[in-house]
């Protein structure tokens, strides 16, 4: 939900330097061929008092060299995985610094490091697990045309599959609680990692909130918009059949049921060719959608015994 403008401009003005020296910040930046802009985000974050990871994810240019030279730790993948396997790698080392706050920004330059205050403040106010930058709550951003569509089918489609509702379920500036960050890995390696986290706080029923940010478009995108788009769609179909395996296959097979149906009685008036025609349509559309309502209720039903499993075996840990 979105931050109320009171508690976000309380959240971000009494947070001094002097009073983030109090607290242990953790930044985590996963690159990707950013030689270009690494160095200048990480200077720019050293005006706070945080320590910064970036996790060069099998670059091929000098983004670990100017990165470390800029002050970052740097942990290094041999090859390309992904950003969520980056983000996965970058959370496992800042855990061992206990910080009372994860922050994750991308390596392109196109976040305001300044704006970090904003987005750790509800965090360290104890008011939000995860803080998601928005470059949407006000105007501040020239986002492009194609990607305000985009970003409008997006955060409709991850807000119905995961159950938790952004304004900008795309954005790569966030903040993290302790009880958000450790509550999992990430599954996703690609750009559908963002979605994921609207899945795992839904999932772990983290407290969501949203503050604004500025994003620049100063350059073209690296990437191609349409792939890393159906990249995206891709993983959210997938996160959903993962996550809320009910929703996913239930709706589906309800659906193909009921189209089945309709087809049959809409050719009921036409000829016999027709007739056979719409029964055949029909007995496939029913025996599929019936087939996967009944996967949906499986997985669901063996989902949350899993769950229910690994909640008691917690437990009995922490009463050891």
């Amino acid at each position: 939900m979105k931050l109320p403008g009171r508690v976000a401009a309380q959240a971000s003005q009494w947070l001094t330097l002097e009073d983030l020296r109090l607290y242990r910040v953790v930044v985590v930046i996963p690159a990707y061929n950013e030689d270009d802009h690494i160095g200048s985000v990480v200077l720019k974050l050293f005006h706070h008092p945080v320590k910064v990871i970036v996790v060069d994810d099998g670059s091929s240019d000098d983004t670990a060299w100017v990165a470390e030279a800029a002050g970052a730790l740097v942990m290094r993948h041999c090859q390309n995985k992904g950003k969520g396997e980056a983000l996965n790698t970058g959370f496992c080392e800042a855990r061992r610094l206990q910080p009372d706050v994860i922050v994750v920004i991308d390596a392109d330059g196109q976040h305001l490091p300044e704006q970090l205050p904003l987005l750790v403040g509800p965090v360290l106010a104890g008011v939000a697990d995860i803080v998601v930058g928005s470059r949407y709550l006000e105007k501040t951003s020239q986002v492009p045309p194609h990607r305000l569509l985009g970003h409008w089918f997006f955060n409709h489609l991850t807000r119905l599959t995961s159950g938790i509702s952004v304004s900008d379920s795309q954005s790569g500036y966030r903040a993290f609680s302790p009880r958000a960050y450790n509550s999992g890995w990430f599954h996703c390696s690609d750009f559908s990692v963002e979605a994921e986290m609207q899945f795992l706080a839904h999932e772990h029923g983290l407290r969501v909130m949203e503050v604004p940010i500025t994003i620049r478009y100063d350059e073209k995108p690296k990437r191609s918009v349409w792939q890393q788009g159906l990249n995206v769609l891709n993983g959210v179909l997938r996160l959903t059949g993962q996550y809320r395996p009910l929703l996913f296959f239930g709706l589906t097979g309800a659906v193909c049921m009921v189209t089945g149906l309709g087809w049959n009685l809409w050719v009921m008036d036409h000829s016999i060719f027709m007739y056979d025609l719409a029964t055949i349509i029909r007995e496939v559309l029913f025996i599929t959608g019936l087939i996967m309502l009944s996967t949906g209720l499986t997985l669901h039903s063996v989902r949350s015994l899993l769950i229910n499993l690994l909640r008691d075996q917690r437990q009995a840990k922490g009463g050891e």
